[in-house]
């Protein structure tokens, strides 16, 4: 009987055991492998063909390099545009203050001979009215400020607050919408001048320039034109007359007890005082009107003349 033959039998040997990283493989070649292969492979390719890269540093050096030759090549083209364009900028400036210069002087010379023209009229008004004026002559000359006076008289000096006050509100600047009711305002010199024409003064002058009967009393801005001319405080009124008797009698008219009512009021400061001898020059230009024949008497004629100021 014939058998199979028989084998022996198979023993299984046994599997290692799992690594214990071998759930992180991932991990494990990204570890083992830091430097990528494609990337170690074309650097061996750079190498071998000679053509390895350039150092950082080197690089940095040259282009920081390379900045500076092409700053410096920009200041220096700048350097001479400017020493080219210097004299032609100093040129056009000096001939700007020349014509300046020019200008100003040609100005000066116009502003003088105005000056002398003003002057030649007012002497040939003068003459006129001294020649024509008849009797009366030396009194037209003396009404219209046509010629320097001087004699007994008052010294009446106004100034502004040292202090701005609000005031009452209660007193002659109750309407006024300045918010500074210590400044003297050219209303207020208005009612000085016309108070002393109004008690008997013969001739008033406001900081040396003489009023006539067609001054005028204006302000622009803060400051007061006396005939379009600034004056500035403080502002002394010349007035001749009776001394005592003018200065009595404006202390107690109206415009002098305005005045008074500005000073305790306001804090606006002034004094009037009795004077010996007051001088008040000519006015520096008249204003002559048609003069009208006298009934009494043929060739003789005055001038129209006026106390106030407007």
């Amino acid at each position: 009987m014939c058998g199979m033959p028989q084998q022996p039998p198979v023993r299984s040997t046994p599997s290692p055991p799992p690594r214990p990283d071998a759930s992180m493989s991932l991990l494990t070649n990204v570890m083992d492998h830091a430097l990528d292969d494609g990337y170690a492979e074309a650097t061996a390719r750079r190498k071998a063909e000679g053509q390895a890269g350039m150092p950082r540093t080197l690089k940095a050096k040259l282009g920081l390099a390379g900045g500076l030759v092409l700053a410096a090549l920009v200041v220096t083209v700048g350097a001479a545009q400017a020493r080219i364009t210097a004299p032609v900028v100093a040129k056009e400036r000096q001939e700007l203050i020349d014509r300046v210069d020019s200008e100003t002087k040609a100005a000066d010379k116009l502003q003088s001979d105005v000056d002398a023209l003003r002057t030649e009229v007012g002497d040939r008004q003068r003459k006129a009215l001294e020649k024509h004026g008849g009797d009366q002559g030396e009194l037209v000359a003396l009404l219209s400020g046509a010629t320097e006076v001087h004699g007994p008289g008052v010294k009446l000096v106004v100034d502004d607050a040292k202090e701005t006050s609000q005031g009452d509100g209660s007193r002659p600047r109750e309407s006024t919408t300045f918010a500074d009711t210590g400044r003297v305002r050219d209303r207020d010199m208005q009612r000085v001048v016309n108070g002393l024409w109004q008690s008997g003064a013969e001739a008033v002058a406001i900081n040396g320039q003489r009023l006539t009967s067609f001054s005028a009393i204006r302000a622009a801005g803060d400051a007061i034109l006396v005939d379009n001319r600034p004056l500035v405080p403080p502002y002394t009124v010349l007035a001749v007359g009776d001394g005592k008797k003018l200065s009595t009698a404006f202390q107690d008219s109206a415009d002098g007890q305005y005045l008074h009512v500005l000073q305790q009021n306001y804090g606006i400061r002034a004094s009037i005082s009795a004077e010996g001898d007051v001088r008040l020059p000519a006015a520096p230009s008249l204003t002559v009107r048609t003069a009208k024949p006298m009934a009494t008497g043929a060739g003789k004629g005055a001038a129209d003349t006026g106390k106030g100021t407007s």
